[in-house]
C-alpha cells in the first residue's frame, strides 16, 4: 500500500507543478491584488479539486466523462471564463497601477471564487479523476477510501504548491508594481488565460 501510495504522490506531485490554468489564475490574482487574494485563489482552487473529487467518488465524474454532450458543455463554459478572465487582465493593463476598489473586492472572496470557477468548470479534472487516479489507488483499500485518499493528497500537494508559489510571486511584487512592467505582466498573463481557453474549447473529449 505504502509503496503504490508513494508512486501516486510522485505523479500527482508532477502534474501539480506542470504550468497551466491555476497557476495563470494565480499569477493574475498575486500581481493584481498581493498574496492574501492569490491565497485565496489557491484555496478556491483546491476547493474545486474537492468537489470533483466527491463527484468521482459518488460517480457522478464519470457520467461527465461519458456523455459528449455534458464534457461539451462543461469544456465550453470553462473556455468562456479563461477567455474571460484574459481579457479582464487585458483591460486591467490599461491602467498603470491597481486600484484599491480592486483589492478591497478581491477581499471580499471574489479571488476564492475565481479559483473555485476555474476549477469547477474544467472537464479535464473529471477525465483524469475518473481515468487515471483508480490506477494509482492503493489495490489494499476500498475503491472509494483509495480514490478518497488520492484526491485529499492531490488537493493539499496543490494548494502547498500554488501557496508556495504565490509567495514567490508576491515577494517581486514590487518590481510588479513599477508601470511598464505591471503593463506587460498584465498583457502576458492575460494572453496566457486566453491561450489556455482557447486550447480548452478545441481540446477533444
Amino acid at each position: 500500500m505504502w509503496t503504490q501510495t508513494l508512486i501516486a504522490v510522485g505523479v500527482l506531485g508532477l502534474l501539480t507543478v506542470v504550468p497551466g490554468p491555476d497557476m495563470a489564475v494565480v499569477t493574475k490574482r498575486a500581481i493584481a491584488s498581493g498574496r492574501a487574494a492569490a491565497l485565496r485563489t489557491a484555496a478556491g482552487i483546491t476547493t474545486g479539486l474537492l468537489v470533483w473529487g466527491l463527484f468521482t467518488v459518488v460517480g457522478l465524474a464519470a457520467i461527465l466523462a461519458a456523455s459528449a454532450e455534458a464534457y461539451f458543455v462543461v469544456k465550453i463554459l470553462g473556455a468562456a471564463y479563461l477567455v474571460f478572465l484574459g481579457l479582464q487582465a487585458l483591460w486591467q493593463s490599461r491602467r498603470a497601477a491597481p486600484r484599491t476598489a480592486e483589492l478591497k473586492v478581491a477581499g471580499s472572496g471574489q479571488a476564492y471564487v475565481t479559483g473555485l470557477t476555474t476549477n469547477v468548470l474544467n472537464p479535464k479534472i473529471a477525465v483524469f479523476y475518473t481515468g487515471m487516479l483508480p490506477t494509482l489507488a492503493p489495490h489494499d483499500l476500498p475503491t472509494a477510501a483509495g480514490l478518497g485518499l488520492l484526491v485529499v493528497l492531490h488537493a493539499t500537494l496543490t494548494l502547498m504548491w500554488l501557496g508556495c508559489y504565490s509567495y514567490l510571486v508576491c515577494g517581486a511584487r514590487s518590481v510588479f508594481e513599477r508601470p511598464r512592467v505591471r503593463r506587460l505582466l498584465d498583457r502576458v498573463t492575460a494572453v496566457v488565460l486566453i491561450g489556455f481557453g482557447m486550447r480548452v474549447a478545441a481540446q477533444a473529449n
